[in-house]
């Protein structure tokens, strides 16, 4: 009977490395969020409260509390009254719902960005002449301002009906952020495309395996990579484009309308403006966040090759 060999007892010990990654990423982001906390509170510290001048030009911002609130003065307004009248809601509440509003329109954004952008992809992988023809438009897209564009699309769909419905205010917003939601799709699902090594194109080809039958066996399973990345762009672009289209536009409801009011009531103290800005991240954050479920299940996905079912 032969001896086992000895095990290591820091491998004996140490826990499965997915449990470690798992647990890293949240702790990372609990320590980034504390770190911008701890840099927030120490520029109120260090930098002068009319902020720094180099002659006439200003190059530290000023940091009273019109300007810089403390972080817990941003926390503590969540809970005042967003107006002096008896049983208004909360700022925090009032945060709440325009951001749970602007959530609804930029994940619709999103989904219908990353739509095209998949389309676009495919099509101009399949298509040489589609790729020259499309891909300096889509490049020439994101360089028009999206606040010019805003009121456009909110003019033009305001002359359209879809399906018999007349043009909603909140469609205008959906499609201003899908637009900036489909090029990072778009681009680089177009270079997962093309990323399959030759061998496995060849396999196929041997196998005598169609373009569909390729591009759902080889080339989808190798763009995951590159599509992942490209979807947490797209669902944080979603986010800016939903903000912004609302703040152009003038649509009441979602965050984009809050942070004008409370810019507005910003007179001598901010912390209602950065209490909104803040719902913003996170409503950013949350979006993005949403990708990693999809990544999840496309991970699985991506494992499927050929060679993997040939050896099996």
């Amino acid at each position: 009977m032969t001896d086992s060999p000895p095990i290591d007892s820091a491998q004996a010990v140490a826990p499965p490395r997915s449990r470690v990654s798992g647990i890293r990423r949240p702790a990372m982001a609990v320590a980034s969020v504390v770190l911008i906390l701890l840099v927030w509170e120490l520029v109120k510290v260090i930098v002068p409260t009319n902020g720094v001048s180099l002659g006439s030009v200003r190059v530290l911002p000023r940091t009273d509390d019109g300007a810089l609130p403390h972080v817990w003065a941003v926390i503590g307004v969540l809970g005042d009254p967003e107006v002096n009248v008896a049983g208004a809601r909360s700022v925090g509440a009032a945060i709440l719902s325009s951001g749970t509003f602007t959530f609804g329109l930029a994940v619709t954004g999103f989904v219908l960005g990353a739509i095209v952008g998949l389309l676009l992809a495919i099509a101009m992988q399949r298509f040489v002449w589609v790729e020259r023809a499309i891909l300096p438009y889509v490049v020439i897209s994101q360089t028009v301002p999206l606040i010019a564009l805003a009121p456009l699309v909110a003019g033009w769909g305001g002359k359209i009906a879809v399906a018999g419905y007349a043009w909603q205010p909140w469609m205008s917003i959906t499609v201003i952020a899908s637009y900036l939601a489909f090029f990072p799709v778009a681009v680089g699902m177009l270079r997962g495309l093309r990323s399959p090594k030759p061998a496995a194109l060849e396999l196929m080809h041997c196998y005598a395996a169609g373009w569909w039958s390729t591009l759902v066996r080889v080339r989808f399973p190798a763009s995951i990579p590159h599509l992942i990345p490209s979807l947490r762009l797209a669902a944080a672009a979603s986010v800016v484009g939903a903000v912004v289209a609302e703040i152009s536009t003038g649509t009441t409801g979602g965050i984009g309308r809050q942070i004008i009011v409370f810019s507005q009531q910003a007179t001598g103290n901010s912390s209602r403006l950065y209490a909104a800005v803040l719902g913003a991240a996170i409503l950013g954050i949350i979006v993005t966040g949403l990708v990693g479920l999809l990544e999840y299940a496309l991970g699985r996905y991506a494992g499927r090759l050929p060679s993997r079912r040939r050896t099996q």
